[in-house]
C-alpha cells in the first residue's frame, strides 16, 4: 500500500509543481509530453483575450508567467523574431513550439529544488506530515496520516522526521 501511495505522491509532488509555477510549420515542437502540451495550449487560449488567435507583448509576458518563466522584455522581443508574426504578435502554433522549446531546457533538477521550496513554505528545510496532509488537501486526495508517515519514513534517510532537499530529490529522479 505505502508503494502505491508513493506513487500517488510522486505524482501529486509533480501536479503541485506545475500548478505553482500544438505545433509549427517552421519545425517540429520538441517534445512534451500531453500534460504540458495541454498546459501551455490552455495559456495561450486564456491569454489571448481579444480571441483573435495570437496574442501581444503583454499577453505573452503573461502567459509565459503563468508557465513559469520570467522573461526580460528583450528575450520576449527576440521571442517575436523567432515565433512571431511581422506584427510583434505571436500565433497559437509559435507560442507552443517556443514553450516547448523552453519547458524542454529546463533542468529538472533546479526545478525539483523549486519544488522543494514550494513544499516547504515554513523554509524548515525538510518536508513533513504536516507539509504533505496540506498538499494532499490542496490537490483534493484523501490520505489517512498514518500512510502519510510512512511515505515520509520510507525516503526519510537521515531519520530526522522529515523529506529533506536531498531526499525530495532522489524520490524525484528515481522514478518511484
Amino acid at each position: 500500500m505505502a508503494t502505491r501511495n508513493t506513487n500517488a505522491a510522486v505524482n501529486g509532488f509533480n501536479q503541485y509543481a506545475n500548478a505553482q509555477r500544438g505545433s509549427s510549420s517552421r519545425q517540429a515542437a520538441p517534445k512534451v509530453n500531453d500534460d504540458r502540451l495541454e498546459e501551455i495550449k490552455e495559456a495561450f487560449t486564456l491569454f489571448d483575450t481579444n480571441q483573435d488567435g495570437f496574442i501581444d507583448f503583454f499577453e505573452l509576458k503573461v502567459a509565459m508567467r503563468a508557465l513559469g518563466f520570467e522573461q526580460k522584455r528583450e528575450d520576449i522581443m527576440k521571442m517575436f523574431d523567432r515565433f512571431g508574426e511581422s506584427d510583434n504578435r505571436v500565433g497559437m502554433d509559435g507560442f507552443v513550439l517556443a514553450m516547448s522549446e523552453m519547458i524542454s531546457a529546463r533542468d529538472p533538477v533546479d526545478e525539483y529544488r523549486k519544488a522543494f521550496k514550494l513544499i516547504d513554505e515554513n523554509n524548515s528545510g525538510k518536508i513533513t506530515i504536516g507539509h504533505l496532509r496540506r498538499i494532499a488537501r490542496e490537490l483534493g486526495e484523501e490520505i489517512k496520516d498514518d500512510e502519510l508517515q510512512a511515505m515520509i519514513e520510507e525516503f526519510d534517510v537521515d531519520n530526522d522526521g522529515g523529506i529533506n532537499e536531498e531526499e525530495f530529490i532522489k524520490i524525484m529522479t528515481s522514478g518511484h
